[in-house]
């Protein structure tokens, strides 16, 4: 797929993304809330990282501190799930508004074979201007995603290239000192996502 493609892809994901995201938080067009669990002890979920960013700097998991994260991790070859998933995360922050203007949104790749720096660069233009785009070696990308309780597989595709991932679908939501906080699911809507992160950040 050539880059033009696959940019009108992108955008075609995005509008129906945003389409579906708008139904979801019209008053009586979003589905009957599930009950809130309620869990004790800390998830052993997360841990150390050494990725690269689209401008080909090293980072480690030092940039998850000192402000709250959202995690996603993905490809940029992926037809729905991701893209829906990344505008709903750039929605969320534009939902919450001002006070949420230091919340930093991340996308991890776990196709390193196909995510070059370079095409996380592009990939992620497609959406909230704050994001962080990494990518690594396959090595460093599964230490990162065993850490976070991450799966991924790649599945089907007689070329090299042509083949698809099969991936968790959790947005991560990680407090100031770098550690799990809680996660959202794909049906829940980037109101949701908002409202959780102003009760991170507005006065208790």
């Amino acid at each position: 797929m050539n880059t033009r493609s696959k940019r009108i892809l992108i955008g075609v994901c995005v509008a129906v993304g945003t389409l579906a995201i708008f139904a979801l938080n019209v008053p009586g067009m979003r589905p009957t809330q599930r009950p809130q669990t309620v869990t004790t002890g800390e998830a052993k979920i997360g841990g150390p990282f050494v990725l690269t960013d689209t401008h080909g700097k090293r980072v480690t998991d030092d940039i998850l501190k000192g402000h709250l994260s959202l995690l996603y991790f993905g490809f940029t070859n992926c037809p729905d799930i991701c893209p829906l998933a990344l505008g709903t995360m750039t929605e969320a922050l534009k939902i919450a508004g001002p006070v949420a203007d230091t919340v930093m949104p991340v996308f991890v790749s776990i196709d390193p074979e196909r995510d070059t720096p370079q095409a996380m660069g592009e990939y992620i233009a497609n959406f909230h201007p704050r994001f962080v785009a990494l990518t690594g070696s396959i090595d460093e990308v599964k230490t990162m995603t065993t850490n976070w309780r991450v799966y991924f597989a790649k599945q089907g595709g007689g070329d090299e290239k042509a083949y698809t991932m099969a991936h968790s679908d959790f947005v991560y939501l990680i407090g100031p000192d770098g550690r799990y906080l809680t996660h959202f699911r794909s049906e829940d809507s980037s109101l949701d996502m908002a409202n959780r992160i102003k009760r991170e950040l507005l006065p208790k």
